[in-house]
């Protein structure tokens, strides 16, 4: 299984990042943290549209199983859901990516069934 991160940062002591399309990286791990992959996303950092939907592409492509992060918007939301990606949300107490994990692990985030913020611009 791999669950990816979203991330200011390029490892699993970094910041969470709270955004889904947006985020700098995502850090791709597996529950036991034995293997780290970390993907940049500057591509799609300060897009202009569409930084939801190829990131949810880079994370099906990666064979991405979860991912955790703060807000998902309604384009990335649909595109994950389609390639049948899980999404768990973590609030503001969840401060690094080893956080998120643990929290994720232990059963503290909630399910993400439908989309947390309004789409870019809106």
């Amino acid at each position: 299984m791999k669950v990816a991160i979203t991330a200011s940062g390029e490892d699993l002591n970094s910041k969470v990042d709270r955004v889904f399309g947006r985020a700098r990286y995502f850090v791709i791990t597996d529950p036991e943290e034995t293997n780290v992959e970390v993907l940049e996303n500057s591509q799609n950092v300060n897009a202009a549209q569409g930084a939801g939907i190829q990131a949810a592409r880079q994370m099906a492509d990666k064979s991405v199983n979860v991912i955790l992060t703060g807000n998902v918007g309604p384009n990335a939301f649909r595109a994950l859901e389609a390639v049948s990606i899980k999404i768990y949300q973590f609030e503001s107490d969840v401060l690094t990516v080893r956080d998120a994990l643990t929290a994720w692990k232990e059963g503290r985030l909630q399910e993400v069934k439908a989309p947390t913020a309004k789409g870019h611009g809106f």
